[in-house]
């Protein structure tokens, strides 16, 4: 909880007063910008990464999941998408990143010693494999930390259960390659601290109904997935 400390967020969860202001809050607003969240309020980021392609693959996708969470949990969240460079001054303002796209993703030097420095305060990066960044995003992994092993996290991992139970780990939402979906993670001091999700694609499962014509059921499991993420990165 170190980067929520250097936030301003002494404590993931509000008092109950303040959950019921924000559920008063008129969501018609968030879309024009007039909505000014608690300031205890956790704030999600798309990461505005420079090297590969299509880092604002899914505009509704953020939202939309945000709204998930908000309808679903007592956790306070700020349900209007940021975005964030990883040169950005405001970039440890945010204890949970979101990254998506197809293809290479890649770091300069600066940004993966910033990145670094960003992961091992507290903050978490959830990178989401919309296709074809799986092997050269596990080598900026190891790039990334060199003394640590990328690892693939075993099913029994509390990613898999610390809200929903997800007891053969990872749902498969957007069929790519008829490959089992596989989560790999950098562990530092026994948490994970970047998770990589190839081969489900929630990110699909999280935007508009229309986009992708997922089913209700994949839909719901998209979404309770990036609950659990997102869940393991405020509280463990």
């Amino acid at each position: 909880m170190q980067l929520l400390l250097m936030a301003g967020l002494s404590s993931p969860l509000p008092a109950q007063e303040e959950l019921l202001m924000f559920d008063s809050v008129d969501t018609r607003n968030y879309a024009v910008g007039r909505y000014n969240p608690l300031p205890s309020a956790i704030k999600v980021a798309r990461l505005h990464y420079s090297g590969g392609g299509d880092w604002y693959w899914g505009s509704s996708a953020i939202p939309n999941f945000l709204k998930f969470v908000r309808d679903n949990t007592e956790i306070p969240v700020d349900t209007l998408e940021r975005q964030v460079r990883i040169t950005d001054p405001e970039l440890f303002q945010y204890p949970f990143l979101f990254a998506t796209g197809h293809g290479v993703m890649s770091f300069t030097p600066e940004e993966r010693e910033r990145l670094r420095q960003y992961l091992m305060a507290g903050g978490f990066l959830f990178v989401n494999d919309s296709y074809g960044m799986d092997q050269a995003f596990r080598r900026q992994m190891a790039a990334l930390f060199p003394e640590r092993e990328v690892v693939e996290l075993p099913f029994d991992h509390p990613i898999y259960h610390c809200f929903y139970d997800f007891p053969n780990g990872p749902p498969k939402i957007h069929e790519h390659d008829k490959l089992a979906p596989r989560g790999y993670a950098l562990v530092v001091n026994g948490k994970a601290v970047l998770y990589f999700l190839v081969e489900s694609d929630i990110g699909d499962g999280w935007e508009d109904e229309q986009v992708h014509n997922d089913p209700p059921e994949k839909r719901e499991e998209a979404f309770r997935m990036g609950l659990n993420i997102l869940t393991y990165a405020l509280l463990y």
